[in-house]
Parts: structure tokens; C-alpha cells; sequence
């Protein structure tokens, strides 16, 4: 399975940005896909996951950001609001063939998509 992210660029604070990421096999409508972050000289950070049994956001983007999904199109997506500069990362989807939206692991990346928030 591949992935590629789009949707990246840059935005002032409190400005909206929507990520996508399409998957090249149509087996993922039963994979858990998620997104996740690495800020520059941090660690990379779970944001994100949506599988069969639901959704899981993290408490740093809980309701500003919002996940979902299109398996017709295979594509996953981020929809972030009231973007920070803290927000400011490279966006990484993922997969998983696991049904639980709380763990991993991950082993499908996408090649990632830097978004860029100005104060």
C-alpha cells in the first residue's frame, strides 16, 4: 500500500487547512489510517486515527481538527481549523491493518506535507 499526502502550505493563525491522503490499494476501507506530526527538533506525535471501530483525536487538536474518510476514493482527511504556530509540522499519513484506533503500529507512511502556520 502507498500513500500520498497533499494539501500542506502556508496559512496565518486561525486560518483552515484540509489534508488529503489517497491510498493506491483498495484493501485500506478496512485499515486504520491516521495522521501524525513532526515539528522541527521534535519528536514525531500522534494526531489522529479513524478505523471501523471509530475515531481517536488527540487532546492537543481536539475540536479544531477533524478527521475522516472517503473508502470509495480511498482517501483520508484532515480538516484543521483555528490553525496555531504550533500547529506548524510536517502532516504524515499512515496505516494499519489493526482495527484499534488507539494503538499501533503503523507500518504504511505517506512521504508526509509540511504545513506552515504564521502568527
Amino acid at each position: 500500500v502507498q500513500l500520498q499526502a497533499s494539501g500542506g502550505g502556508l496559512v496565518q493563525a486561525g486560518g483552515s487547512l484540509r489534508l488529503s491522503c489517497t491510498a493506491s490499494s483498495r484493501s485500506v476501507s478496512g485499515y486504520t489510517m491516521a495522521w501524525f506530526r513532526q515539528a522541527p527538533g521534535k519528536e514525531r506525535e500522534f494526531v489522529a486515527a479513524i478505523g471501523w471501530r471509530g475515531v481517536h483525536v488527540s487532546d492537543s487538536v481536539k475540536g479544531r481538527f477533524t478527521i475522516s474518510r472517503d473508502n470509495g476514493k480511498r482517501t483520508m482527511f484532515l480538516q484543521m481549523n483555528n490553525l496555531q504556530p504550533e500547529d506548524t509540522a510536517v502532516y504524515y499519513c499512515a496505516a494499519q491493518s489493526g482495527s484499534d484506533v488507539y494503538s499501533g503500529p503503523y507500518g504504511y507512511w505517506g512521504q508526509g506535507t509540511l504545513v506552515t502556520v504564521s502568527s
